[in-house]
């Protein structure tokens, strides 16, 4: 099976939990990460602190957030066909200790 190598070049938080993504091949993507936010990794991220904490990890070309957390930069190019199923995976992990943090309560 061939795996396409893709870099993350740039992005830009524009709601809480969604990322606007821009790849080393001029594709972008939009993901709301939040139905991801689950399990002893991911599960920190629905602190908005730590997810705003995310940044490009220049070496590995991804994005990385404070507590090491990490997306494969193909699997988030290729998220329109690999999302869904990414989504339902996340679903068996276990819920996080950690509450959402809604836009609205952000902003009080």
């Amino acid at each position: 099976m061939h795996h396409e190598i893709y870099t993350v070049i740039d992005f830009a938080i524009i709601a809480p939990y969604t990322l606007h993504i821009v790849f080393d091949d001029g594709h972008t993507q939009v993901i709301d990460f939040l139905p991801m936010l689950r399990g002893e990794m991911f599960g920190p991220l629905r602190d908005l602190d730590i997810f705003n904490g995310v940044t490009i990890d220049e070496e590995a070309g991804t994005l990385v957030w404070p507590n090491g957390a990490d997306f494969d930069p193909a699997t988030l190019h290729d998220w329109e066909s690999v999302g869904a199923a990414m989504i339902r995976m996340a679903q068996s992990w276990p819920k996080s200790l950690a509450p959402i943090q809604r836009a609205e309560a952000v902003a009080a």
